[in-house]
């Protein structure tokens, strides 16, 4: 129970940090905010729900064969450090949010599919720290891998949700010190994240 309640909290904090922080998914929840109707936004905001399967499927499976390589293990957890290390250095040095809606043109939740689909941070994050973390908690019951996973989930899409109803409401809430200080401490909480997979990875490496 303890431990299926501690990869709950991760996945959230997971989720929370990757809600908040700006990229082409938000920009398009925004966009659709904006420009439609928060309904619109809101619809974007589940589109990793749908692109997220196959790639969480696809990285369990051939991270699974190679569970018993520590040597490949400890890498994946020093690069999903850097990972983590190098948004966490983005989200805490933010300064002004410019996410470029302007330059945006109408989009769909096909598009948002499309987007989160080809960007390259779902496969970072499940390639380097969310499949790892999955097969963790799988050893110590299926609860804790579901637990993660949904944490993960439901604040990633609630967070751009809920920007999605904030900008409806205040169209400068994205300009406002308050967004700034969000993202700002979710950088510091990947950045403590950083840190636990950093040393993992010299522990599974025989470094530590």
């Amino acid at each position: 129970m303890i431990e299926s309640l501690q990869y709950l909290v991760s996945g959230s904090l997971f989720g929370f940090a990757a809600g908040f922080s700006p990229g082409p998914l938000l920009a398009l929840v925004i966009t659709e905010t904006l420009m439609h109707s928060r309904r619109e936004g809101i619809l974007v905001a589940i589109a990793p729900v749908v692109t997220d399967v196959p790639i969480i499927a696809v990285t369990i499976y051939i991270l699974s064969k190679l569970s018993n390589s520590d040597t490949i293990l400890g890498i994946l957890s020093l690069a999903g450090a850097l990972f983590l290390g190098y948004i966490a250095y983005e989200s805490i040095m933010t300064r002004d949010v410019n996410l470029g809606i302007h330059q945006v043109k109408p989009q769909s939740i096909r598009k948002g599919v499309i987007t989160n689909f080809l960007s390259p941070h779902p496969y970072l994050f499940w390639m380097t720290i969310g499949a790892p973390t999955v097969l963790k908690a799988f050893q110590v019951n299926i609860a804790s891998a579901v637990s993660f996973i949904a944490g993960f989930y439901v604040l990633l899409v609630g967070s751009k949700v809920l920007i999605a109803l904030l900008v409806d409401r205040s169209k400068n809430f994205l300009k406002s010190r308050t967004y700034i200080y969000i993202i700002r401490a979710t950088g510091i909480i990947l950045l403590c994240f950083a840190v636990l997979f950093f040393k993992d990875g010299l522990r599974m490496l025989g470094l530590f």
